[in-house]
């Protein structure tokens, strides 16, 4: 049963959120590479060929690039940007195992050996769950990564504040309902002010969650970014919004937690921004992190 949108407030230009999302798209590249299994995985690039250091972005659980819409392009002023969507999420093919890291991380391996320029060192900036690969990736490229930013990282082992149940989007549902519980979910895990959960939120996760495979929460429940933490050589830094679902009020433990294994760790922290961070609060999300990476940039090249 297709989806119906149709209950998805427009734009204040009164586009709909798909056509932003569809214009956004149209200004980069789209490009499916093979996985390890058979399957494709899809990229966004933006800045290709400006000869820019290469910058990966791994979106979240239960997402796909749109999770970095209001980053590619600043970031793209910059970097040549690389937006994933992970193995089994948003316009990839699945892994070989929906509820396996490894089979996830090797088949984001395969394809970045397809896809990115042989050798070239890159940056790599993971969101939630997006980070718990990130980190997976770091002990298989090391020699190439200069520093992986975790963003809200998932997969922690670390004290979690029990919050509401999120509801299950349904394809039969109503438009109004179903936009009305996309908004509910984005509420309760993704964003702090409930003024900023518009369309293009809440179009997002009516997409994203409705065709996901692969069994991201499994994953994090599981800690399997703790687990494979310690094998992390490349430099790493932490970018979290203020009032993280996943993790106010126990920011500190996960600097313990990082500084345990790299004592100059930094954690940056963004006032007022829930989970997702990178939406809630762009501006300031695209400025600190052109910052940490900044003194990253000219070793890229």
């Amino acid at each position: 049963m297709p989806l119906d949108y149709s209950g998805v407030p427009r734009l204040a230009d009164g586009r709909t959120a798909a056509e932003h999302i569809a214009a956004v798209e149209a200004t980069g590249r789209a490009v499916r590479v093979p996985m390890n299994n058979g399957g494709k995985m899809m990229w966004h690039v933006w800045g290709e060929g400006s000869g820019k250091p290469i910058l990966l972005l791994f979106h979240g659980g239960s997402g796909s690039w749109i999770h970095w819409i209001r980053n590619v392009q600043p970031l793209a002023r910059h970097y040549t940007v690389y937006a994933a969507d992970l193995p089994g999420l948003g316009d990839s093919d699945p892994p070989d195992d929906v509820r396996d890291v490894w089979s996830v991380t090797h088949a984001v391996e395969a394809a970045m050996n397809a896809l990115l320029p042989p050798d070239a060192p890159f940056a790599l900036t993971g969101f939630s769950f997006g980070g718990m690969i990130a980190g997976h990736i770091a002990t298989l490229f090391a020699p190439r990564i200069r520093r992986v930013v975790f963003v809200g990282a998932g997969g922690l082992k670390a004290t979690r504040k029990p919050g509401p149940k999120l509801h299950k989007l349904l394809p039969d549902m109503d438009p109004a309902t179903l936009a009305a519980e996309a908004r509910r979910n984005l509420e309760i895990l993704m964003l702090h002010d409930p003024a900023q959960v518009d369309g293009v939120a809440i179009h997002m996760q009516i997409l994203n969650t409705t065709r996901a495979k692969t069994r991201s929460r499994e994953m994090g429940q599981a800690f399997r970014l703790s687990e494979v933490l310690p094998r992390v050589t490349v430099p790493m830094t932490g970018i979290w919004g203020e009032f993280d679902s996943t993790t106010y009020p126990h920011i500190q433990e996960r600097i313990d937690l990082f500084r345990a294994l790299q004592p100059d760790f930094q954690m940056h922290v963004i006032p007022g921004a829930g989970h997702w961070v990178a939406y809630e609060a762009a501006d300031a999300f695209n400025a600190r992190l052109l910052e940490v990476l900044g003194s990253q940039g000219r070793a890229l090249l």
